[in-house]
């Protein structure tokens, strides 16, 4: 009687432990920790009150629909307000503007038509077939993940955030600009990943427009 029932409680063990092995744990990208540096705290903080800022740059998307490029004649967010003007000859786009804040987008394209809607991210994909989560990249433009949903921040054996995975998204900083002043360094070229789709931004100037 025993003796069964130290086969039936072994036979339990090596099932449970099989069980187990089928479990797999995400492994971290060589060299990466998700492991914060001791100032990350300090520096999301001051990253998140930079919220009057002025860049401009290119930006390029790659889909399976279509693929193309813009030129950020400016992008400009006073707090929660947003104003990015965009050149591009794809798809004869030309000059378009968007302003809005979260939740509400007003896209004026370079023929003078204007729309308007509750969906940023819907309007931009119907008037320019891009899909851009806009309301993300201005968090993750500054190197900060999106206050909705969660996030996976990873740094390298520096302490720099290399990597935001958050929404479907794996965004990757690739470089950096040191600012003047007490106002951490911000990305210089970001690259967001999602299924078949990418979105990479070059940022060639930063302009802190606190008043």
């Amino acid at each position: 009687m025993h003796s069964s029932i130290r086969v039936w409680v072994t036979m339990l063990l090596i099932a449970g432990l099989s069980a187990c092995t089928t479990i797999q744990l995400e492994p971290l990208p060589e060299g990466m920790t998700d492991q914060p540096p001791v100032d990350w705290q300090d520096r999301s903080a001051k990253l998140s009150s930079f919220d009057h800022w002025q860049l401009s740059g290119k930006l390029a998307v790659r889909q399976p629909s279509d693929s193309g490029t813009a030129i950020i004649n400016h992008w400009i967010q006073e707090g929660e307000a947003f104003n990015l003007a965009l050149s591009s000859s794809f798809l004869g786009m030309g000059s378009t503007n968007l302003k809005g804040v979260p939740g509400f987008i007003e896209l004026t394209l370079s023929n003078g038509e204007t729309y308007r809607s509750g969906d940023p991210d819907a309007l931009m994909e119907a008037a320019t077939g891009w899909q851009l989560p806009l309301e993300s990249l201005t968090w993750w433009i500054r190197g900060l993940p999106a206050p909705d949903g969660d996030f996976r921040l990873l740094f390298d054996d520096r302490g720099e955030l290399t990597m935001i995975r958050q929404a479907g998204w794996e965004i990757r900083y690739d470089r950096w600009h040191e600012l003047q002043g007490d106002t951490p360094a911000l990305p210089a070229r970001i690259t967001a990943l999602k299924e078949d789709k990418r979105v990479r931004v070059v940022v060639s100037s930063w302009k802190d427009l606190k008043p």
